[in-house]
């Protein structure tokens, strides 16, 4: 048995996980949850990035001896290390207000067609070509680490770039598999700010000796690069019998997908704002990004309810397609009143706002249920792929009014679970590079699927409702 820490950081809460790989088995085990979320510092909102450290190192102490340790998190955001190697300050969060109009001066200098010819990423204003376009402490930094590399290298001094994060940044050549020269220039980014790239299973080091002195580990401890980037990790582990498959990794986010040879890199797939992110092996995540769980936790933190099985029980009950919002549209990105915000969005497209929580609930749902119809159905025809499934995985696999919804709206039977899929996406990618015979995701996917339990969703109702209800929503945009 491979013992491994699997370090999986989200954009609302990080935990270490343990896991255990070996003669057909595949456990995972949580041995530390902590609060992740963004603070707000003389108007700016960063993430509290030493809190997670010092909650790696608590996890870590507590999981004990381990044959390796990996680290993912979610993507874009960035800390800058000066010339001693000391961090300039707190990363700043993706919702940050700092890139509000940032994208549209970029493209003065770059256009949204040659950054998607090189890139395959979708357009997001928060991405980290926009973010180090915003940034004021390029002149003093001397390099630029993502989350979990920044992470790595306080466990083992040992500096470089994750390929599956990199090639969220919208500096990444998705074709040549490096840093874009071209790119980097044109929008004013020292090049050399950009590290090494490493390949997930590649060895990042060992760990330092204060590292030892706080967590009790043996110093020859592997750190392990795995798919760093969370969605990477989590694709890892969708438990497909075989290609014809597509994918919702839901959570904060909502990532809705096909797995790919090689990326879409069209005119049409540009125009419809798909993503082309690196994954492990070499695969391409070809995805759009939906807003996802976000606008309900707001929601529940804004009215003090956390009773989210009511809430769904209530929902559940509700009128169906009574409202519905884009979940996409940008005054749901912040955080926020988002019971107010859903109302105002309402007034603005004509339709009265729900009446009670359960509505706004069933709202939120259905909407998110239909973005998902729509993205998928366009992920298939753009890129020449029939799907048979459709596989939610993450925390949103647990909603089950939400994964009915998805299969209604999207015609396909769902499956749903693993809950845990970044972690053990993490895991399997770890256990591999220590020689467990996973030779390639079909291995690690059908270990996934004899080891974890998954729900089945059947397609219900009438799919002319539903096509009224996308009419009716995405007409109002």
């Amino acid at each position: 048995m491979k013992r491994v820490a699997a370090v999986d950081l989200g954009a609302s809460s990080g935990r270490v996980m343990l896991g255990a790989v070996g003669d057909g088995r595949l456990d995972l085990t949580e041995i530390h949850r902590f609060w992740n979320g963004p603070v707000q510092v003389s108007g700016t909102l960063h993430w509290d990035i030493l809190h997670l450290y010092r909650s790696l190192l608590e996890g870590l102490r507590t999981a004990g001896a381990v044959d390796g340790i990996g680290i993912d998190s979610w993507a874009v955001d960035y800390g800058l290390l000066d010339t001693s190697g000391r961090l300039l300050s707190n990363p700043v969060h993706y919702r940050d207000s700092r890139t509000d109009g940032v994208m549209e001066r970029v493209l003065e200098k770059v256009s949204a067609s040659e950054l998607y010819e090189i890139t395959g990423l979708q357009q997001l204003p928060f991405n980290t070509i926009y973010q180090l376009a915003a940034e004021n402490a390029l002149d003093r930094a001397e390099v630029l680490l993502m989350i979990p590399d920044l992470l790595s290298y306080w466990l083992t001094g040992e500096v470089g770039a994750e390929r599956t994060n990199a090639s969220t940044t919208q500096l990444y050549d998705v074709r040549a598999r490096g840093w874009s020269d071209v790119l980097a220039a044109k929008v004013g980014i020292p090049r050399e700010l950009l590290p090494a790239l490493r390949e997930p299973g590649e060895v990042v080091g060992t760990l330092l000796p204060y590292v030892v002195e706080e967590t009790g580990l043996d110093a020859a401890t592997p750190v392990i690069a795995v798919g760093s980037h969370d969605t990477a990790s989590s694709v890892v582990a969708v438990p497909a019998g075989d290609e014809r498959f597509a994918y919702i990794s839901s959570g904060t986010w909502s990532l809705v997908g096909l797995e790919l040879e090689a990326p879409v890199l069209t005119e049409e797939a540009r125009s419809a704002n798909f993503t082309n992110e690196g994954g492990v092996d070499g695969r391409t995540r070809f995805l759009r990004n939906v807003m996802g769980l976000w606008i309900l936790q707001e929601c529940q933190r804004v009215w003090g309810d956390d009773d989210l099985p009511r809430l769904l029980q209530e929902a559940a009950d509700a009128p169906p397609f009574a409202v519905l919002i884009d979940p996409d549209a940008p005054e749901f990105l912040a955080p926020g009143n988002m019971p107010q915000r859903i109302d105002e969005h309402c007034r603005a497209t004509g339709q009265e706002p729900p009446r009670s929580r359960a509505a706004a609930v069933r709202c939120v749902l259905e909407s998110l249920a239909l973005a998902y119809r729509r993205t998928l159905r366009s992920a298939q025809s753009i890129a020449d792929r029939a799907v048979d499934v459709l596989h939610v995985i993450g925390g949103g696999s647990q909603n089950e009014l939400l994964c009915q919804l998805t299969a209604d709206a999207c015609g396909l039977p769902v499956l749903a679970g693993p809950v845990e899929a970044s972690a053990l996406g993490n895991v399997l990618v770890q256990a591999r590079a220590l020689g467990e015979p996973l030779p390639d995701l079909s291995a690690m996917r059908a270990l996934v699927r004899s080891t974890h339990h998954l729900r089945r969703y059947d397609p219900q109702g009438k799919p002319a409702d539903w096509d009224a209800a996308e009419s009716r929503m995405f007409g109002t945009r």
